[in-house]
């Protein structure tokens, strides 16, 4: 239990300063900006209690929110993504996974894997965006930094994912 709980702090603190240090400071297209704090909540397991998993995912919201300048849309965001995560995961485990298991390439498989983060991405981004415009006079560009920001930080995923497990 203490090893799993510094784990995910340990995490959350290299997710905040990767994120604020690194990222916030790159555009790609000039519209998108990978937001990769969502990573937190793809290795939470399948068996997490889910207040757990929400109050892991409001604390990272956060502190991305109070060292990026941007005002709850973080916290909501992660939240939102938090709630879904559980059943987005359901769908994507393997019929005979084991209750504690990891969502990882190596047990979910490549394919399942990839669709589990781009659905947990669209849920918190989805958010994150429509708080960031909260208006409808420009939801074409909202739209656009969505798509952009989308594609941007699922490729910094999934090439963290790679770097974190070179094998595969």
């Amino acid at each position: 239990m203490i090893p799993t709980l510094l784990q995910r702090f340990a995490q959350l603190l290299l997710l905040v300063a990767l994120q604020v240090l690194v990222l916030n400071h790159m555009s790609f297209w000039g519209m998108g900006t990978p937001l990769v704090s969502v990573l937190l909540l793809v290795y939470m397991p399948l068996n997490s209690q889910r207040i757990a998993t929400m109050l892991w995912a409001f604390a990272i919201g956060l502190a991305t929110d109070i060292f990026a300048n941007t005002p709850g849309m973080g916290c909501a965001a992660m939240t939102f993504a938090a709630f879904l995560q559980p059943s987005l995961l359901a769908m994507q485990m393997p019929k005979d996974a084991v209750e504690d298991l990891q969502p990882t390439y190596h047990s979910m498989g490549t394919w399942s894997h990839i669709r589990y983060v781009a659905s947990l991405l669209i849920a918190h981004h989805l958010v994150y965006f429509l708080l960031e415009n909260f208006s409808q006079h420009h939801l074409a560009l909202c739209g656009l930094h969505f798509v952009t920001s989308l594609a941007s930080s699922l490729a910094v995923m999934l090439l963290l994912e790679v770097l974190q497990n070179p094998k595969r």
